[in-house]
């Protein structure tokens, strides 16, 4: 984030208990809000940038940061809005995915779309439990629908037991980058590479794009197994803080995603 406002006086920012802060792992120093208002405002080159105090924020390549959508800038925009006395790239998942689209993505799009086209050699959906009854039966209802979606796109993928790893037929993968090739821009490719990620199941994300499902039903289907045990076993506290984050980061990656849409 430091990057992303170098050109902006961030003023003197310092941690209120250093031995705190290396309690913690010597996280970076957050740097304070310097400014009143965040708002959208049109960009040089077309689009919608955020602004604040009336000046374009910009990435570390001094690139605008905006997107082409209004609504879409308007939710950025919020986030830096929302910011208290400091500003905070966790609670900012939109910025930090448009940043990323603008500085890397946009330079290395066939790198980025041959990392996500590999998840379709390993999904998430490909791999079940051979017990318990109710955990298979669980996986089938929550996967198979989304399998046979994308059996009927042309990629019909073989299903195996446990951990062991299965070929996937060239012919599926070929079809799922048919697929993918439909959103060709560097934020559509970092939403779906953040939520492909997220899940491990391109075909669950690749659904979520092309409207196959609510986002609480995809994120629920990428979750079956974690959900089976806390059941069986409870709830971990530092695992269900992990997962609230990532919940935040989809959230935020299924707004990308669903602004392309309209």
């Amino acid at each position: 984030m430091r990057d992303i406002l170098s050109d902006l006086d961030l003023g003197d920012a310092k941690p209120s208990d250093p031995v705190r802060e290396i309690q913690a792992g010597m996280k970076k120093v957050l740097p304070k809000r310097f400014y009143k208002q965040a708002a959208v405002i049109p960009g040089k080159e077309g689009g919608f940038v955020v602004a604040l105090d009336g000046k374009p924020v910009r990435t570390r390549s001094r690139q605008e940061l905006g997107v082409p959508q209004a609504d879409l800038a308007a939710a950025l925009a919020a986030e830096w809005d929302a910011q208290k006395d400091k500003i905070d790239p966790a609670t900012m998942p939109l910025t930090r995915m448009v940043n990323t689209a603008i500085d890397a993505v946009a330079g290395a799009q066939e790198e980025v779309f041959e990392d996500i086209l590999r998840y379709a050699g390993s999904d998430l959906l490909c791999y079940r439990a051979n017990t318990p009854e109710a955990l298979v039966a669980r996986e089938g209802e929550a996967w198979d629908p989304y399998l046979d979606w994308a059996a009927n796109m042309g990629a019909r993928l073989v299903l195996s037991e446990g951990i062991v790893h299965v070929e996937q037929p060239p012919e599926a993968i070929r079809a799922i980058a048919v697929l993918l090739r439909r959103y060709a821009t560097p934020l559509q490719l970092t939403a779906l590479h953040t939520i492909t990620s997220l899940t491990g199941s391109l075909v669950l994300a690749l659904a979520l794009a092309e409207g196959q499902g609510e986002a609480s039903e995809i994120w629920d289907a990428a979750h079956v197994d974690e959900d089976f045990n806390i059941a069986h076993w409870g709830e971990d506290h530092e695992a269900a803080a992990r997962r609230a984050k990532r919940l935040i980061d989809f959230e935020a990656a299924n707004l990308i995603l669903s602004a392309y849409r309209v």
